[in-house]
């Protein structure tokens, strides 16, 4: 497994996350239904909205995963924050950041990703919008299109939080 690097202005990207005053919050209606929408949009059995901060990887709303957060260093995330598109994992048993990934190895057995990075207006990548299947996958150019029209109403949500936290 290859744990992923930290961004280039870390601390910054830190600094984004955490003035949203969004880590550690009780599930929203808002963000469940795009996630829940995502699964049906796609078919996958896994979706969620994932908030890398230092050391996890944390789960604003999710869909068909058992936990609420992992370590950053196994997390698909952490390096697809590092990214301005979204990453694609067709076959994670075939790519060497993951294939002896535990969340590969074990439960839940991901073995298709992809996902779209939250950025904030200011540049951070704070998280992603991602999709997980337990069987390989491909997702064409409107796949990618739609998941990123989806990615751009969470940044919109997360955006409101931010406003509205600080009013």
């Amino acid at each position: 497994m290859i744990a992923p690097a930290y961004a280039r202005h870390e601390a910054q990207r830190l600094q984004a996350l955490r003035a949203l005053l969004i880590l550690d919050t009780p599930p929203e209606e808002r963000f469940d239904r795009i996630v829940q929408f995502a699964v049906n949009e796609f078919e996958v059995p896994m979706a969620a909205i994932t908030l890398v901060d230092e050391e996890r990887q944390w789960f604003k709303a999710s869909h068909g995963l058992s936990m609420c957060e992992t370590p950053r260093d196994m997390s698909f995330c952490g390096h697809a924050i590092l990214r301005a598109e979204a990453m694609l994992v067709p076959d994670a048993l075939l790519d060497p950041r993951f294939f002896d990934n535990p969340l590969v190895q074990s439960a839940p057995r991901v073995r298709f990703y992809v996902g779209a990075p939250l950025v904030l207006p200011g540049g951070e990548a704070v998280g992603t919008l991602c999709l997980f299947d337990t069987r390989p996958r491909e997702f064409d150019r409107i796949d990618l299109a739609v998941l990123g029209a989806l990615r751009d109403l969470v940044v919109e949500q997360l955006i409101g939080s931010e406003v509205a936290a600080c009013s």
